[in-house]
Parts: C-alpha cells; sequence; structure tokens
C-alpha cells in the first residue's frame, strides 16, 4: 500500500492506506485538541483566525496562526520534496522517509512529555501541523490525489457530489467507479472518526496524554513493517515461479 503508485494503484492499495492514515490523523486531531485546544490537522481554522487578527491590527498575535498554516504548508512542502528527490532510487521507497519522520516527530513528542514541563505549546502544536502536513502530501502523491486524509470538509463535500451522481449515471462502469469512491471516502470518515474515538479514550480515560500520539506512531511503523514483509513475500513468490517455469520437466 505504500510502494504501488499510478495505474499500479488499486482501490484495496487506497483503502488500506486511507485505512491506517485516517485512523492515525484522528488520533492526532483529537489528542491536539484535547492537549492544546487548537487544531493540529488541518488549517482551515486557524486560517480564518489569521485573518480576523489581521483585520483587527493585532498583527503579533496573528503571527502564531501565520505559523500554524506555514509549518502545515512547510511540512506538504518537504514530504513532496523528499520523494521527489529519490524517486530515482530504485532500492528506496520514496514514501518511506516521509513517514519515518512524521512517527520520530509524534513518539518524540510523547516520550518528552513524561521527562519535562511543556512551556512552548506552540511549538508542538507547530511540530504535529508539521507532521500532518507530510503525511497529506505523500498520500496525496501516493494516490494522485485520490485519498486525503487529515481533514473531512473536502471528504463530505466529495461524497455529497458522489451520492448525487448515483442518481443520473446510467452507465454500469460510471456507477461502479463512483461507487468505489464512495466507499472510499466512508472508510476515511469512519477510520478518522474512529481514530478520534480511540484517541480520546487514551488520552483522557486512560490517561496516556500526550503518549497517544506514540500508539498512532506504533500503527504507522506495523504498517510499514506489514507492506515491506508482504512486498518481500510477493517477490520471493514471483521468483521462485519464475525459476519453476525455466526448469526442464
Amino acid at each position: 500500500m505504500f510502494r504501488h503508485q499510478g495505474k499500479s494503484r488499486t482501490l484495496k492499495h487506497n483503502l488500506r492506506i486511507a485505512v491506517v492514515l485516517s485512523f492515525v490523523a484522528g488520533i492526532v486531531n483529537v489528542t491536539g485538541f484535547l492537549a492544546f485546544k487548537q487544531l493540529t490537522t488541518n488549517v482551515t481554522g486557524h486560517f480564518a483566525l489569521f485573518i480576523n487578527d489581521v483585520a483587527d491590527f493585532d498583527f503579533w498575535k496573528g503571527t502564531i496562526y501565520f505559523l500554524y498554516i506555514f509549518s502545515f504548508l512547510f511540512g506538504s512542502f518537504s514530504s513532496s520534496f523528499l520523494i521527489e528527490n529519490y524517486r530515482e532510487s530504485k532500492q528506496l521507497n520514496v514514501f518511506l522517509l516521509p513517514t519515518i519522520i512524521e512517527c520520530v516527530i509524534l513518539i518524540a513528542i510523547g516520550l518528552l512529555s513524561n521527562f519535562i514541563e511543556i512551556k512552548f505549546p506552540n511549538l508542538i502544536i507547530c511540530l504535529l501541523l508539521f507532521a500532518m502536513g507530510l503525511q497529506n502530501s505523500f498520500v496525496t502523491k501516493i494516490s494522485n490525489a485520490i485519498v486525503r486524509t487529515t481533514h473531512l470538509t473536502g471528504l463530505f463535500t466529495d461524497l455529497g457530489i458522489d451520492i448525487s451522481q448515483l442518481f443520473f449515471l446510467k452507465n454500469n462502469l460510471e456507477r461502479e467507479k463512483i461507487k468505489a469512491n464512495i466507499k472510499l471516502r466512508i472508510y476515511i470518515i469512519s477510520f478518522f472518526f474512529a481514530g478520534g474515538l480511540i484517541g480520546g479514550l487514551f488520552y483522557s480515560k486512560f490517561n496516556f496524554k500526550l503518549n497517544t500520539l506514540i500508539l498512532g506512531a506504533l500503527i504507522l511503523i506495523i504498517s510499514l513493517f506489514y507492506d515491506d514483509l508482504r512486498y518481500q513475500l510477493i517477490k520471493t513468490k514471483r521468483k521462485y515461479n519464475q525459476r519453476k517455469i525455466k526448469q526442464p520437466h
């Protein structure tokens, strides 16, 4: 699910990566909000607050919202830059680096919260937004902009459009394609909600606090190992089958 790109990607690949990344985004979203009372997976609200402060000529206050927006943007830029930079390397899964960086950020914040008092919450918010910018960028590139996992506004818009098209499409192939899109969007929304629910339980009920972010990182790491193991098994099986065919009977 982390390797296939373009025409080689199927609905199954997109569903798998959507489930994992939307679940992680849900965890980060709720954990960030419960800890800092700020949105940490998208910048729509921050942009509105930034404009409001600028309109009131409160430029210094608005600077922090600008930094939030820039952090998400810089995360997206960094992810895309790394992917394009290492794309020529056939030995490296180019989507591995942004995912590893995201994991390091989530684990570092969770672990450090156990040993030091967080005196600069805005820095943590910027780091979380950077991590979500990384994630949103690489899942957009890997799926050719079909999958987005860090915010739901566009998803609900696309879902509404797709459902309405079912009433007008007569061609069965087109209807099946629209149904596949609807299924994918429902999966993303459902697992974002599930991630938020689990994140809220671990943060408040089980008192994990910011350690809840480590849960999200572990899910990503397990998914990477699973994906790599599955890829190696498929590659080994193909080689075995090719040798079997070449052997004289």
